[in-house]
């Protein structure tokens, strides 16, 4: 199974009352073949403390044991050579048995990080959009050797260090 790079997030929300735009985004990316949602986990705290949680995954059981195979067989892979890639090829086919990455372990971790009335996202999505790219690069020799996601905050704080650096060098 060929797999693209895999990104996990954990968005927060003060009043979360979803009404369906987020799910119809994450539809429109799936129909492109852009991303695919390996698994998602919601979880909402009620004034009272009741605990709301939904799963939800584009991935058929079938490729769910087949996704956690390829990520196992690579984690093992990264952590005991070619030894370590069949088993984490087991490890992986064992994780995704019931269809998901995240369980209820990682349900009452979310829970207790929020507030009453509050929830929380947390989502592995896997970029589809990046495996012919990563194949073409291969085709012509090249390989990765370095990169990261910048968010919001990182370009902000970014621009926040270039005026103080440009600051410090007028003052010179």
């Amino acid at each position: 199974m060929t797999v693209g790079p895999v990104e996990i997030f954990v968005i927060a929300f003060d009043d979360p009352e979803f009404h369906g735009e987020i799910r119809a985004e994450l539809e429109r990316l799936k129909e492109g073949d852009i991303i695919r949602l390996v698994d998602l986990l919601a979880v909402r705290k009620t004034e009272e403390g009741v605990i709301e949680a939904i799963q939800r995954s584009d991935l058929g059981a079938d490729e769910a044991l087949a996704f956690g195979a390829a990520v196992g067989a690579l984690i093992g892979f990264g952590a005991a050579g070619e030894d370590g890639m069949e088993l984490g090829a087991v490890w992986g086919l064992r994780e995704m048995a019931d269809g998901h990455v995240f369980d209820d372990e990682d349900k009452w971790r979310v829970a207790d990080a929020i507030e009453p009335g509050q929830g929380a996202i947390v989502a592995l999505v896997e970029h589809r959009w990046a495996i012919p790219v990563r194949e073409a690069v291969r085709r012509s020799g090249g390989r990765a050797v370095a990169g990261r996601w910048i968010a919001e905050a990182g370009l902000v704080r970014l621009g926040e260090s270039s005026t103080r650096i440009a600051l410090e060098l007028d003052n010179l």
